[in-house]
């Protein structure tokens, strides 16, 4: 039973990351519910073991289908890693919970923007200027990666907006410049988690393979209905973080 919910989870985490991230509060919980008592750093190193399978697969899906300007999301990637490796170490000395105000205050803000403006991200892309690119590239790799290692819930959902409205792309095509630097941040924390010795790596394997199913139904799906379906699904991946987030607030 246990199993099963676990793989069910991974499964079903890997769907969201691939359509707008967020698959973090999927698995995470499913972990420490089942092993009561797993720290919670084991849970997100191993978190982060099936994540980056998940993401990766979900990558070469959308470069299969859309055209994804890999090359210059490469200098991303690598700024990635290591903001994100960054994030993860500092996160050994510095309370998540310092950060939960902030990304709640965020994703309401994100969430408000794109429901009062339907036509934010539904469109083709968008010529923005040098600057504007370059600062969509900036904050993705550099700032929403460290944030990935140090908290990391709804960093899917803040590099798709952070490359719509600065890059310029559609949803569909901000998801899947998202999964390439998702994929960086995801691979830099797991590097840090694994040097502390925060990883089951047996279980996070299996969970791989679920996740990666997952990943692979969510692109597909993405792909086939738009950026509209995109849009919803992200729309409701974040009332969902925001609860989750407010409750952990309240709770303590």
């Amino acid at each position: 039973m246990d199993v099963a919910l676990l793989i069910a989870a991974a499964a079903a985490a890997g769907w969201v990351d691939a359509v707008v991230g967020g698959g973090g509060l999927v698995l995470i919980p499913a972990l420490l519910i089942v092993q009561p008592g797993l720290v919670p750093a084991t849970a997100l190193g191993t978190n982060k073991l099936a994540a980056v399978f998940g993401t990766a697969s979900a990558a070469l899906a959308y470069a299969r289908r859309l055209p994804v300007q890999v090359g210059r999301l490469v200098p991303v990637f690598i700024a990635a890693v290591g903001c994100s490796g960054l994030g993860a170490y500092t996160a050994s000395r510095l309370p998540a919970e310092v950060f939960t105000p902030v990304v709640l205050c965020l994703l309401v803000a994100v969430g408000l923007f794109v429901a009062l403006n339907p036509g934010f991200g539904s469109g083709l892309a968008v010529n923005r200027p040098r600057w504007s690119v370059v600062l969509g590239f900036v904050l993705c790799g550099v700032v929403i990666a460290f944030y990935d290692g140090v908290m990391g819930p709804g960093t899917g959902t803040f590099l798709i907006i952070a490359l719509t409205a600065l890059v310029g792309t559609g949803f569909l095509e901000s998801s899947a410049m998202a999964k390439v630097i998702n994929t960086g941040t995801n691979l830099g924390a797991l590097a840090v988690f694994a040097w502390q010795g925060n990883v089951l790596w047996l279980l996070g394997l299996g969970l791989a393979v679920a996740n990666i199913a997952g990943a692979q139904l969510g692109a597909r799906m993405a792909i086939g209905r738009g950026s509209a379906f995109v849009r919803w699904v992200l729309l409701a991946v974040v009332v969902v973080m925001v609860a989750k987030l407010g409750y952990d607030l309240v709770v303590g």
